[in-house]
């Protein structure tokens, strides 16, 4: 017994030496290249740091893969844990620390969700009923009214308004005595959709975003027929406590009970503040082994410009949050959503 008690102990140190030689040499390797790379950028021509900028380069290169090469060897001799894989340094993994962002149990935050002006959709009291319209005086035979048609067959339950020169305040009075859940607005500019304004009715709160990168179905390279079928709804990364606000807004448009027979989903993705929305259809092959996704459109980008409390007032409206981009936009990893 104390033989192999003191041969475990041996192959142990060996074990722990061996990492330790690998990793240093790894970090000394990477850490001279750049340095060389750095150095040659600042004091030598620009004549002759092409070529050696080159060969530093392919050096470089070479040395990374040769560390890829030794952190394999190692797992397979010593197991995975003893080399953990290195995670990508992104702007998201390096995001600024946010006091607002939720945790999963967080009491206090399902205690004012329970309580909110949203809760009566979500404890499945109030079927959505939707009310689609545009800003003063838009024509019907601008894109305007094309994206708010191809809004109708994304969302279920919607219904178009032609507003003419109705005041805003007007439409959401009449939106709320004819029992509509959620009021939406698309502004245009020079004939092209730019803004939209969600209102949850009949007590708020109201969001405006900006619209970019607007596609319609029928520039889509590969697309398919929308169906009536209630869609599936996928929200992500919404962590904060404004984030939980606009994705319940978002939740609220659409029914609880999707009809999974049509295969339909609706994705907002927010990724660095930014909210992408798709429209897709999933189709199953090779028996369910394989699955691929079909596009139905429309495709664009939304922007959160600012958050108002009730109904929309612009006079007299209470505003939770404003995007002051001079003021606010000061770190690229800072977000808000």
């Amino acid at each position: 017994m104390k033989r192999s008690y003191g041969e475990a102990l041996k192959k142990d140190d060996e074990v722990s030496q061996e990492i330790s030689q690998a990793s240093t040499s790894i970090t000394s390797s990477a850490k001279s290249l750049n340095h060389n790379l750095n150095h040659l950028y600042k004091t030598i021509p620009n004549s002759a740091r092409n070529e050696r900028g080159k060969k530093l380069r392919l050096e470089k290169a070479y040395a990374k893969r040769e560390r890829q090469k030794m952190r394999l060897k190692m797992r397979k001799q010593l197991g995975e844990k003893s080399v953990p894989k290195e995670k990508p340094r992104t702007i998201e993994s390096t995001r600024e620390h946010d006091v607002t962002v939720i945790e999963d149990d967080d009491q206090e935050v399902q205690h004012d969700e329970a309580n909110d002006e949203m809760s009566a959709y979500f404890s499945d009291g109030v079927p959505p009923k939707i009310l689609i319209t545009t800003s003063p005086y838009a024509k019907v035979v601008r894109n305007t009214f094309k994206f708010c048609y191809e809004l109708q067959k994304c969302i279920p339950n919607a219904d178009i308004f032609t507003r003419k020169g109705i005041p805003l305040k007007k439409v959401v009075k009449q939106a709320k005595s004819k029992e509509y859940t959620d009021l939406i607005v698309v502004h245009e500019d020079r004939k092209m959709p730019n803004g939209i304004v969600l209102c949850h009715l009949p007590d708020g709160p109201t969001a405006f975003f900006k619209i970019n990168n607007l596609t319609f179905t029928k520039n889509l390279k590969k697309k398919g027929e929308s169906t009536t079928h209630y869609p599936e709804l996928v929200l992500n990364n919404f962590n904060t406590r404004l984030g939980h606000t606009i994705a319940r807004m978002f939740a609220c448009l659409f029914p609880q009970k999707p009809m999974y027979s049509g295969r339909r989903v609706v994705t907002f993705h927010n990724q660095r503040d930014y909210i992408f929305f798709r429209h897709h259809r999933y189709e199953f092959k090779r028996k369910g082994e394989k699955a691929a996704l079909l596009e139905l459109g429309p495709r664009f980008t939304l922007r959160l410009k600012w958050l108002q409390k009730g109904t929309f007032d612009s006079r007299y409206g209470e505003y939770e949050w404003v995007l002051k981009r001079h003021e606010m936009e000061t770190s690229r990893r800072r977000f808000f959503l």
